[in-house]
């Protein structure tokens, strides 16, 4: 999962950055804005502990049991909200890409991140076939996700300040920085799976 240090680190501090800025966004907004800044903010430092350089820390094997156990709750809350809006599909998908890892990472060689899993594993650094749709997915969403980025021309129906709307009442609440940060995990995690 940590190939050289030095990309390890950049990823660490972005996705901490990016999960503290979740955590932000969780203040504010609707209780469905909320709740999905929560399930953004726990990907961000899920995904920010398991950047951390092998050289600095080794987590033990039992370590992974616990973090491939807290993606599984995180997995099922998704599935449970994903009732309500369909982007806890893609946080079901996200919890159960930290699971696959970590369950990877859990076997023989992987407690000093350099090993990938348990024997049916190991060899490949993960079942090839679902590490290949997980990168699809990731892929895809990244690609959306950027795309959704790009700036538009303002319209006279789309409110904001040329034509007299109220503009926002915060940077936590915009609309642009929480893409940016989907985006942000997402390129975080296709790269993640590519090392697997």
């Amino acid at each position: 999962m940590h190939g050289q240090a030095m990309s390890g680190w950049l990823l660490m501090a972005l996705c901490a950055l990016t999960g503290a800025y979740c955590l932000l966004r969780t203040r504010s907004g609707t209780a469905e804005e909320r709740r999905t800044a929560r399930a953004e903010a726990l990907m961000g430092f899920g995904m920010a502990a398991m950047a951390v350089p092998a050289a600095v820390f080794a987590p033990p094997a039992w370590g992974w049991a616990v973090y491939a156990a807290l993606f599984c709750v995180a997995a099922l809350r998704a599935l449970w909200f994903s009732r309500r809006s369909g982007h806890h599909l893609h946080h079901l998908v996200g919890s159960s890409a930290m699971v696959y890892m970590a369950v990877a990472m859990a076997g023989p060689g992987g407690a000093a991140h350099g090993g990938h899993g348990s024997h049916a594993m190991a060899a490949a650094g993960g079942v090839p076939l679902l590490t290949g749709l997980l990168l699809a997915y990731y892929a895809v969403y990244v690609l959306r996700s950027g795309a959704r980025l790009i700036p538009v021309a303002a319209t006279a129906t789309s409110g904001g300040p040329a034509t007299g709307g109220a503009p926002a009442t915060g940077w936590t609440t915009l609309p642009e920085l929480a893409l940016a940060c989907r985006l942000t995990m997402g390129i975080s995690m296709f790269a993640m799976l590519l090392t697997l």
